[in-house]
């Protein structure tokens, strides 16, 4: 098969290797579609060094072509998508109902063959099934608007609450289309015009602030602070984003940290404890509940995730997809093995 190898920092390699055997317990996918991820772009990048040339991406949509020993509940030709993380289920994380940040887990792309390939395997359960009113262009992003769902379900906000999206990247987006969809008011900000542009299309209410960080914090602490914003979801994945939230985070609201930036964030402890403002975690999902929500959410019209898709290109196109993506302008590339 064709498979795509991320052999050092911006360069990939497509070359042939053998079609993997499911084990018992898994199934073997073939993929039509595959989302690129900003974590992708990272590790493109050398954000983050990877010990071996490695198959990355994780956003996969295809059909079981081949089924392992003792797999009764998925069917050859069954059209799935793939859900990458997988949790040990034995450690104390796991066993307490946070396998979501297990410290075994599987990651397709990262610590195991991931998707930028024509086949994948990996353990049935992982795969899920697609109902057929769901498009493709839908499924694909059914694991980005997981972490989306995941996010908005871990903030105490509620439909008809206020909420403020830092970063509009796909997470953001998806993230600023799910609480629409669901009667949030949604205040967003973004450098980027074009998808600033997006998401006010969608009906969220853009927010612009300039100068130092100390400029943006009480212009967006103003804003935020008149219309009762409960919520803010960092969703840039940069230091300085985050430190912008914790500084102008409305008293009593709170924090969701769903951008992974690996670099030094700065707040100030007085604000936080004397306002009452919570800083949350938010890291991609819980299996199994938030995929099945995120599907049914879309099987029934509440929610269209692939309105984020800005291209296609194909596999042995990846490494300019890579670089486009990099670039920052498109808001979601997939692939076409």
């Amino acid at each position: 098969m064709r498979t795509a190898f991320l052999t050092k920092p911006q360069e990939i390699q497509i070359t042939t290797t053998p079609i993997p055997e499911p084990r018992a317990g898994e199934v073997r996918v073939k993929l039509k579609m595959i989302g690129v991820c900003g974590s992708d772009v990272h590790l493109f990048l050398g954000h983050r060094l990877l010990n071996a040339p490695t198959v990355i991406g994780h956003e996969g949509l295809g059909f079981i072509d081949k089924i392992g020993e003792g797999v009764t509940d998925r069917s050859i030709g069954q059209r799935v998508v793939i859900e990458p993380n997988i949790p040990c289920r034995k450690c104390t994380q796991c066993l307490s109902g946070r396998g979501n940040i297990c410290s075994n887990k599987r990651v397709l792309g990262l610590n195991e063959a991931g998707c930028f390939a024509e086949y994948v395997v990996l353990p049935a359960d992982f795969c899920w099934p697609v109902p057929e009113a769901i498009s493709d262009n839908d499924a694909v992003a059914i694991e980005p608007a997981a972490v989306s769902v995941h996010a908005l379900l871990t903030s105490s906000a509620q439909p008809g609450d206020t909420i403020a999206v830092i970063g509009l990247g796909a997470i953001g987006l998806l993230l600023t289309h799910l609480a629409l969809s669901l009667g949030y008011k949604v205040f967003v900000t973004e450098i980027n015009q074009s998808k600033l542009k997006i998401a006010e299309d969608l009906g969220a209410v853009p927010v612009t602030a300039e100068g130092d960080i100390e400029t943006q914090a009480a212009v967006l602490g103003d804003v935020w602070a008149k219309n009762q914003v409960t919520s803010i979801f960092e969703c840039a994945g940069i230091a300085h984003t985050a430190s912008l939230a914790a500084a102008a985070a409305p008293r009593g609201s709170e924090i969701i940290l769903v951008g992974l930036s690996a670099n030094l964030a700065t707040f100030t402890p007085l604000k936080i404890a004397r306002e009452g403002i919570h800083i949350i975690p938010s890291i991609i999902y819980h299996h199994p509940l938030d995929f099945k929500r995120t599907i049914q959410l879309i099987a029934a019209g509440i929610i269209r995730p692939g309105f984020i898709i800005s291209r296609f290109m194909t596999l042995e196109n990846l490494q300019s997809a890579l670089e486009i993506a990099a670039a920052g302008d498109d808001s979601k590339i997939v692939i076409l093995p």
